[in-house]
């Protein structure tokens, strides 16, 4: 069950007044409690006084930064979520502090429905993970079948985050489903075993589940991304890691942080390489640009499942892992046309895919 919007207290901690003005009035109005802080000093005692549910935390500021002060929030108040607010789209920075425990950050100048919506979903997010830790708690004596049971139910809250994000974008609109399907698809030709495939199904519908951290602005941007928007859209394989580490096992971790990877080892910032990659992650990569190059998107439209197939092919040994491919290759055309058609319309038209 989701938390109703405005159930719950906000600090809000900022050295400008009015940007703090701005922001209480804006969640009072969606009936959350706001507190305010305007400096560094302030902030230790307004959480231990007021006990709020949330922070929303400037990360440049006189005295002690919102980064310096991160770490001491989280060790000491680890119940509570964090949003880091900053001006600037600094991705090393945005990655640190989400390291740090922050569950997400907001721009400036704000978009007041966007700061209203990522306050929702980082609460959402928190009471999902204080559940799980309730749950885990009171059965740790339970067999591990019910362990199990208790991870899926709050790794299907998460899901169902990713879906509620996905529809409301029709160029991504059952994107996770479609790259489950061609994974698993791809995991059985590969004969891997059944707890490795519920593995692979967990991390192939929860690769994306961190681009509720990126801007929609640069997600949607119909042309070339530029450096700068490209970093910070890659930051969603971390991201979306450290939503999913409270109730997800090293294996499902791994597929949403390395989904990226190139099996050649020259993906963005890129540190492994050939098998050092996880088979799971190798598997979502081939899965994952063969839906984005068979979908519309802002910046091209779809192409062909065919040309799609060929073009998997031709990078076989390059961005992707040789034996993923001859396992793709492998699948029937009509088991794959199925997941095509009930979920999207696709333009069929011959043009440059951008594999992404």
């Amino acid at each position: 069950m989701v938390t109703e919007i405005g159930q719950g207290r906000i600090l809000i901690v900022d050295d400008e007044e009015v940007v703090r003005r701005t922001i209480s009035k804006a969640l009072t109005k969606k009936g959350y409690q706001c507190i305010e802080a305007g400096e560094s000093l302030e902030v230790m005692n307004r959480i231990e006084n007021n006990n709020p549910d949330l922070v929303i935390l400037d990360i440049i500021m006189p005295g002690k930064s919102g980064r310096e002060l991160l770490p001491e929030i989280v060790t000491c108040y680890p119940q509570m979520a964090v949003i880091m607010a900053t001006a600037i789209i600094d991705p090393d920075t945005i990655i640190e502090c989400m390291k740090a425990g922050a569950q997400d950050y907001v721009t400036k100048p704000f978009d007041l429905e966007e700061v209203v919506a990522r306050v929702h979903t980082a609460m959402e997010i928190k009471r999902l993970e204080r559940k799980f830790n309730e749950y885990h708690q009171h059965l740790e004596h339970k067999v591990e079948d019910h362990q199990r049971e208790i991870r899926e139910l709050f790794l299907s809250s998460i899901e169902a985050l990713v879906y509620a994000l996905e529809a409301k974008d029709q160029y991504t609109a059952g994107h996770a489903r479609r790259v489950t399907s061609f994974a698993i698809a791809i995991g059985e030709e590969m004969g891997l075993s059944q707890d490795e495939l519920e593995d692979l199904r967990w991390g192939a519908l929860l690769h994306d589940v961190g681009k509720i951290a990126v801007d929609p602005a640069v997600q949607n941007r119909p042309g070339r991304l530029t450096s700068q928007e490209y970093q910070h859209m890659m930051t969603h394989a971390i991201v979306g890691a450290g939503i999913v580490k409270p109730v997800a096992n090293k294996k499902m971790i791994e597929i949403i942080v390395y989904h990226h990877g190139r099996y050649d080892g020259t993906g963005f910032e890129q540190t492994v390489r050939g098998e050092e990659l996880p088979l799971g992650a190798r598997i979502v990569a081939v899965a994952d640009s063969f839906d984005a190059m068979t979908s519309d998107r802002p910046y091209r439209s779809a192409l062909s499942t065919e040309k799609a197939i060929i073009e998997i092919a031709r990078n076989s040994g390059t961005q992707f892992d040789p034996q993923v491919v001859a396992a793709f290759l492998k699948i029937p055309v009509n088991k794959i046309m199925p997941v095509l058609e009930e979920s999207k319309p696709t333009k069929k038209k011959d043009i440059d895919p951008q594999i992404l």
